[in-house]
């Protein structure tokens, strides 16, 4: 790794942990919407850079601040497994953006096109409505120590298929030309790597914060994270090589642009609500 990145991730870190640790539900709410609405503009950018659509980004702004808004202002009980109310809310708000995106459509004298509207609709799902799932699993029963899973089967999945692309050099088996530089062993060691540390995160709740936690089924939960996070580090590699692009931006030294650093955390968000929340 280079300085910039190490640099970054040492200042960056401390900060994410602070706000879902000590944030209340307000400020963790606007922290994810500002996330969302940077991500969502580095998506829309990419397809301008590359010049294979032009979003109707004001409406992507638009629901990307409008969920954050819903999330503030919802009263969410701890005691419901699945927020369904919340769910709904960002299905009508997608059903909104549809309708309007197609009205522009008509309303522009075909100046946009249903590949525009489609990317638009996309990067709302994509980015704001998954996202969105990781402050719901904080706001949750129990939420201050499952959303650490989400984090820790995405970052430490990169880190250690970072370590084994590093320690396999040429050595390594590629996995798939959308991204070059993955290989089938960085898969392998990233899962494994995500559930050493998810285990031992286990161990550390159970111990000093008396939840009761199962290994076995963390050991399963975290690989299939871990398994998920890598598409969608592979979906997010997809969109820059079909944009001929590197990075989404230049946003944080040595790491790229903010959706490089959430595309699998955006992936893991939805499916660990699901299969986290009675644990």
């Amino acid at each position: 790794m280079d300085i910039k990145r190490i640099l970054t991730t040492v200042l960056g870190l401390p900060a994410v942990i602070a706000i879902l640790i000590f944030g209340n539900t307000i400020i963790i709410d606007i922290f994810f919407g500002i996330i969302a609405f940077i991500s969502i503009k580095e998506f829309y950018g990419a397809f301008e850079k590359g010049r294979t659509a032009r979003p109707i980004k004001w409406i992507g702004y638009l629901i990307a601040v409008s969920i954050a808004v819903l999330r503030m202002f919802h009263l969410e009980s701890s005691l419901i497994p699945v927020d369904t109310e919340m769910i709904n809310m960002m299905f009508a708000l997608v059903i909104f953006a549809l309708f309007v995106v197609f009205f522009h459509i008509l309303n522009s004298g075909m100046k946009r096109n249903s590949i525009d509207a489609a990317v638009t609709i996309f990067g709302i799902i994509y980015i704001p409505v998954l996202l969105m799932f990781l402050p719901m699993i904080r706001a949750s029963k129990n939420g201050i120590f499952i959303v650490w899973y989400v984090i820790i089967c995405g970052w430490s999945t990169d880190v250690f298929a970072y370590l084994a692309g590093k320690f396999f050099g040429e050595k390594k088996h590629k996995f798939s030309k959308i991204s070059p530089n993955k290989s089938i062993e960085g898969c392998v060691f990233g899962a494994i790597g995500a559930m050493i540390i998810s285990l031992i995160y286990t161990v550390i709740c159970n111990t000093y914060f008396f939840t009761n936690i199962s290994y076995i089924y963390i050991i399963l939960i975290s690989l299939v994270l871990s398994a998920i996070g890598q598409v969608g580090d592979f979906a997010a590699s997809s969109i820059k090589r079909y944009n001929n692009i590197k990075d989404f931006s230049n946003l944080i030294p040595g790491h790229g642009g903010m959706m490089d650093r959430i595309d699998s955390i955006l992936f893991i968000a939805p499916i660990a609500y699901i299969l986290l929340m009675n644990i």
